[in-house]
């Protein structure tokens, strides 16, 4: 009887500590719920470590859910004016060295924004993970002083930039802390270390991120959110063909 009863009380603990583990899906709507608001605008500065030097980019940008964005680049005088427009799964960027505007499709997609470790793909990518991705919690680990969830995430959706991906995510902030990016073969074709992270009233956010291309020599790109502001109100005609020429 007393070895049944010790049976029975080890089985409840595991059992309400299981129930107090979420699961991958929950985790991945959590972070979401960091990322994605109705509207934001945001000031961010983006610092390109390539093999010929370092090269520094500010830019400010409008977001309106998850279909509509605009960025316009304030940073060097010689990239000042460039703008990029983003309606669904189309892209424009208009040069006003050239005074065009060209629409960015395709295999072009996956050239690099700018020079820098990000490619137009991930600047149009979806911020809602579970839009696209099977969450799977495969493990802990302790990322510095933080303890994380380790995620396996698995496309749900064809024509995504990374098939697969795995996430190192703070298990009190529910922020991804780290994050590798894979193609279907298994091959590492990007890496995402945040370093710095701040609180929006009730999110978590990053503020300083390290992306890195595998693929490429140098010592990735650094992406600092200098200014962000949610659910702000926007006017429309900021999301228009016409405003890439204002």
């Amino acid at each position: 009887m007393r070895n049944f009863l010790i049976f029975v009380i080890l089985l409840v603990s595991y059992s309400v500590i299981y129930a107090q583990e979420p699961s991958g899906k929950a985790i991945l709507q959590r972070i979401d719920e960091n990322y994605s608001s109705e509207n934001r605008r945001a000031v961010s500065t983006m610092v390109i470590k390539g093999r010929r030097g370092t090269r520094t980019l500010q830019s400010e940008s409008w977001i309106q859910g998850m279909e509509k964005s605009f960025t316009e680049y304030l940073l060097p005088a010689r990239e000042k004016g460039t703008k990029m427009l983003k309606l669904g799964d189309e892209l424009w960027i208009y040069s006003p060295s050239t005074d065009r505007t060209i629409k960015i499709a395709g295999h072009m997609l996956r050239q690099s924004l700018m020079g820098s470790d990000v490619s137009y793909e991930d600047y149009m990518e979806d911020p809602k993970l579970s839009n696209m991705y099977d969450s799977k919690l495969i493990g802990e680990e302790k990322i510095g002083d933080r303890d994380c969830y380790i995620l396996e995430l698995v496309a749900i959706k064809k024509n995504v930039a990374y098939y697969s991906r795995k996430m190192w995510v703070d298990k009190e902030r529910y922020l991804s802390l780290k994050e590798h990016r894979f193609a279907k073969s298994g091959k590492l074709l990007k890496t995402l270390v945040i370093n710095e992270v701040f609180k929006i009233g009730k999110r978590w956010y990053p503020k300083k991120m390290t992306f890195k291309d595998a693929l490429k020599k140098g010592s990735g790109t650094e992406f600092i959110i200098d200014s962000i502001e949610f659910n702000v109100k926007i006017p429309e005609h900021i999301f228009s063909k016409a405003s890439l020429r204002r």
